[in-house]
């Protein structure tokens, strides 16, 4: 084959407690590419959907595309390159893992193409240089879950160390995006560099607690641990109405309820699908009280991760 179409799914990060080594993927939504092999080597985007003309087209500048130049510089295939067409599914500045999902596709398809020279583990690195061309750091807890499937745990970034670990299968997720937008360099520019021992020490026990509540799994547990005392505080004040659509969240039985990333989208887990739907209205209509609207996701942990939606095989 020399064209390919593969999605990679949009991820919830943090989860709460766990900010820069938690995340995990949905079902609904991701991003898509399409590639297409060819001679010339290099990586070339013939276009770019659903971005309102906002994203690069030069591949060293695209997560997409600078993902498939480490990656092809790697495996030492500079004899030939690619041209790509990418769907953006979801906004930009979601928290939802947008760069994520795209350098996930864009990297999972080259290395589909050329046969799988690496693993689907060591295609990681190359899809974190997507997230530093995104936001100036390469971190693991969206293009882990995106590309791995599941709920991913960040243990080590010196030397890279990710460990997907099971969820239990009735964990329902609900996000909520809201039509405003926050932008991820923003969000991290207002973080305080140092916390308290007392912060910490809370925040270990949530983040040591939510992984034994996933794996026992403890619904209960899990809820008590999805508590952020770091982040959340100082993140919250950029997205309008978060207190009242978390308690929309908890008032309507979820487990726990916190921001996506580093919003302004909003998630939830609850213990069933009827839950986790009722869980959506509740936020929707939070947000609605105010005049802003947004689209409800819901979605079990998706467990795949990147799937290939076409191969193409043409005469060359």
């Amino acid at each position: 084959m020399n064209e390919i179409r593969v999605f990679a799914p949009a991820t919830v990060a943090n989860v709460a407690c766990g900010f820069d080594i938690f995340g995990f993927a949905v079902d609904q939504p991701g991003d898509e590419v399409w590639l297409k092999l060819v001679d010339q080597p290099g990586v070339r985007i013939i276009d770019i959907i659903g971005d309102q003309g906002r994203l690069p087209r030069e591949a060293a500048r695209n997560t997409a595309g600078i993902a498939i130049q480490v990656f092809l510089q790697k495996i030492g295939r500079t004899d030939v390159g690619f041209e790509m067409i990418l769907t953006k599914h979801m906004p930009l500045g979601s928290g939802l893992g947008s760069s994520a999902a795209s350098a996930v596709a864009g990297v999972f398809a080259a290395n589909e193409l050329l046969g799988r020279p690496l693993t689907t583990l060591e295609l990681l690195p190359f899809a974190m240089e997507g997230e530093r061309v995104a936001c100036g750091s390469a971190h693991a807890d969206n293009v882990g879950p995106s590309l791995l499937g599941g709920f991913v745990v960040v243990r080590s970034y010196s030397p890279l160390d990710v460990i997907r670990i099971d969820t239990p299968a009735s964990l329902f997720a609900t996000i909520v995006h809201p039509d405003v937008e926050v932008n991820t360099k923003d969000a991290r520019y207002i973080l305080k560099n140092e916390v308290s021992l007392k912060n910490a020490i809370t925040q270990m026990g949530n983040v040591a607690g939510l992984i034994a509540g996933l794996t026992k799994p403890d619904y209960d547990l899990i809820g008590r641990s999805m508590v952020d005392v770091i982040i959340e505080p100082v993140r919250s004040i950029l997205i309008p109405e978060f207190n009242e659509v978390k308690q929309a969240a908890l008032d309507n039985g979820a487990l726990g309820c916190s921001i996506s990333g580093s919003g302004p989208s909003m998630f939830a887990l609850s213990r069933d699908l009827e839950t986790a739907q009722a869980v959506g209205s509740a936020m929707q209509q939070a947000f609605l009280s105010v005049g802003i609207t947004g689209e409800v996701y819901v979605s079990g942990i998706n467990t795949v991760g990147p799937r290939v939606i076409e191969c193409i095989m043409n005469d060359v």
